[in-house]
């Protein structure tokens, strides 16, 4: 896939799975805007590796949870690069917390970073693709969505909330050139999900029907086969070495 002339936000781009999804875009051609909530200096790591593989990027500072700011966000790429045709909604926040000690902050605050995002840039940016006749959508759930997983019921949630705004926005952006996926991903190494000490990451990656741990690298690889085939849309692809067989 030749992506030369595409512009591409990807959001939560500072490290992980995001930051591996924005270089193996560039590396097929893609400019790349590298969305990131705080640490402006890992971004700006990733902007300049991309500009090493000799595309345009540019870092761009938002709060996900901001109407306003995603808004700007999605202004300052527009300036800065063009207009979007990759949308890849990345950004989430993974607290590990049991029903009861949930509080409705804490329910409203993961709705907030992990879903609301994925809708406000996809309806900012939707009428573009449309009117270009060509776009790309891949929203990063995770396997929690189908199982429940360990983080919690408001993490969960919003995981599967991504995949039900994926087959609310395909169909009638189909017509138009634009297609709307997801991946979700499963015990992927260095995963805010996982847990710090090896043995436990090792007691886990045996629990992964391929003996291993999955890699951002994956994940990426995964995005950009749905970006680069325009005859797949509303589909969830998952990344999880055969956990969750459907």
């Amino acid at each position: 896939m030749d992506l030369s002339g595409r512009i591409a936000l990807v959001t939560g781009a500072s490290r992980g799975i995001g930051a591996a999804i924005a270089r193996r875009l560039a590396e097929v051609g893609a400019d790349v805007a590298v969305g990131y909530a705080s640490n402006r200096t890992a971004a700006e790591e990733q902007t300049a590796r991309i500009s090493g593989m000799g595309r345009r990027a540019v870092a761009v500072g938002s709060d996900a949870s901001d109407p306003v700011a995603l808004e700007e966000m999605a202004g300052i790429v527009e300036a800065e690069l063009g207009s979007v045709d990759i949308l890849i909604s990345n950004a989430g926040i993974a607290p590990q917390q049991s029903l009861e000690e949930i509080t409705v902050e804490d329910w409203d605050r993961v709705m907030d970073v992990n879903l609301r995002p994925a809708f406000l840039l996809a309806k900012q940016l939707a009428p573009g693709m449309r009117g270009r006749e060509w776009g790309r959508m891949v929203f990063i759930s995770s396997v929690a969505a189908f199982t429940g997983g360990i983080v919690g019921p408001h993490y969960t949630t919003s995981k599967a909330g991504l995949i039900g705004l994926v087959h609310a926005l395909a169909g009638s952006l189909a017509p138009h050139g634009v297609t709307v996926n997801a991946v979700a991903p499963a015990l992927i190494e260095g995963g805010e999900t996982l847990p710090g000490d090896e043995e436990s990451r090792r007691q886990l990656a045996g629990r992964v029907p391929v003996g291993r741990l999955g890699s951002s690298e994956e994940v990426a690889e995964a995005v950009l086969s749905l970006v680069s085939n325009p005859f797949i849309t509303a589909q969830t692809v998952s990344v999880d070495g055969g956990m969750h067989p459907r």
